[in-house]
């Protein structure tokens, strides 16, 4: 009796999933967790850089940046509402296989579902509907890839994994794009995407090592009013947060608006035939996701052993400004090509080392889901406003005759201005990065 005491006694103490991770995970997890962001951002970037631009020109191509704009606002839209919700459901749930598994595994389902609706969608409508779906149920899996991070990496080697998903980001952008473009078919292409989102999410589905809660840490009865002010970061009890969400917000704003309307600036500024553009379109995605591959973990990793996180954010931001006024200013096919190794190059280093100052000032253990997809409104509004933006921009300038022939030599004003907003918007974001405290 004594010996099964001393056994019961002396057993693993099981780790509280609030609690914060002191061991690093395995290797295999990290590869898990890859695996699955890669299929995540195929989902959202094959169709954004490629597919919906298409099939908004093969509905309609007189009107084809009108229909563009209003579908990718609309699915923007969606993604600021719906990650941030399912974030919150996500750290209520109390299901004994963890509280974010479930997310993500029904995320690329249903993710695979609604692309394959696009598939064969024929109208605005129908396009639209099917985009907003796509990005509620890929954010509802990104609320929880996301959170798996600080769940399960210790503070000390989050910028090393914040680079290998920064890695696994551009590989899914480029992976998805190459999808898009090597098909030959829309319809095609989001089927084959819908695949792979599926295939490369099943390794984590078996193996997450995702902690349920306790019982004795499972969440105060549902109340919606509740849960709706739950949403609100006090500026003033965080002050940190709150930069933090205002830095990430201008500078995604700066390189949404430098990336959504490549498609068509290649053809009517650069003067990219228009079936020459989809290469091109993937060729400069593939440059930008090499350069980014070959800086996210270095300065991941460097500013881990640094132990310092706001210089690398604030110098990044500045370099990805500086590509985007590039394309503003000298529209050619040469300036494109060095503006996506400078875009590579700060955003790698943005995304992988930003990622790990925002972990380090969430408010909270119990609601990091919720937290985390707080932030990622500010990564999601961007692509709201962003074609709203542009696209006044460039109808403003046109009706002013600031709009000029492609080819040739010829300087498109639309695109300058543009590009002078994104550049102005990424510095601002730098800027603020200063007002950060608790962070160095």
């Amino acid at each position: 009796m004594r010996h099964d005491a001393r056994v019961s006694t002396d057993a693993p103490v099981r780790r509280s999933a609030l609690a914060e991770p002191t061991e690093d995970p395995p290797g295999r997890w990290v590869a898990f967790i890859t695996l699955a962001s890669i299929g995540l951002w195929a989902g959202f970037f094959g169709p954004i850089q490629v597919l919906l631009a298409q099939q908004a020109e093969a509905i309609d191509a007189g009107n084809k940046k009108e229909i563009l704009a209003v579908v990718l606002g609309l699915g923007a839209l969606t993604s600021v509402i719906c990650n941030p919700v399912f974030g919150a459901f996500s750290d209520r749930t109390t299901l004994r296989m963890g509280r974010r598994l479930p997310w993500v595994a029904g995320g690329a389902v249903g993710g695979a579902l609604f692309l394959l609706l696009l598939s064969v969608a024929d109208s605005v409508v129908v396009m639209a509907v099917a985009w907003c779906g796509v990005q509620a149920t890929l954010n509802a899996m990104l609320a929880a890839v996301t959170a798996t991070v600080p769940d399960q990496v210790p503070v000390h080697t989050r910028g090393r994994v914040g680079g290998i998903l920064a890695v696994a980001q551009t590989l899914g952008v480029v992976g998805g794009t190459g999808i898009a473009s090597a098909t030959g078919s829309i319809a095609a292409g989001y089927a084959v995407i819908a695949i792979v989102l599926l295939l490369l999410t099943v390794p984590y589905s078996l193996g997450s090592r995702d902690l349920a809660l306790a019982p004795e840490e499972g969440p105060e009865p549902f109340d919606w009013v509740g849960f709706a002010k739950a949403f609100w970061v006090s500026p003033r009890r965080h002050p940190d947060f709150a930069w933090a969400w205002i830095t990430r917000f201008l500078v995604n704003l700066g390189n949404a608006l430098g990336l959504l309307y490549l498609l068509y600036y290649l053809q009517d500024a650069v003067g990219i035939a228009k079936d020459e553009a989809d290469d091109r379109v993937f060729l400069l995605t593939a440059i930008y996701g090499a350069v980014l591959m070959a800086t996210a973990v270095v300065f991941g990793v460097w500013s881990d052993r640094a132990g310092r996180r706001k210089i690398f954010v604030i110098w990044s931001g500045v370099v990805g400004a500086v590509a985007t006024l590039l394309l503003g200013v000298v529209q050619t096919w040469p300036a494109a090509i060095a503006a996506a190794v400078l875009l590579g190059i700060g955003y790698g280093i943005y995304t992988a080392v930003d990622f790990a100052l925002i972990t380090q000032v969430l408010p909270g253990a119990e609601d990091r889901a919720k937290d985390l997809g707080v932030i990622n409104i500010a990564n999601a509004l961007p692509q709201v406003f962003a074609p709203i933006i542009a696209g006044l921009l460039l109808i403003v300038v046109d009706a002013a005759g600031g709009a000029t022939e492609t080819g040739g030599d010829a300087f498109s004003v639309g695109y300058f201005v543009v590009y002078a907003s994104a550049f102005a918007a990424a510095i601002l974001g730098s800027v603020f990065v200063t007002r950060i405290r608790s962070v160095p």
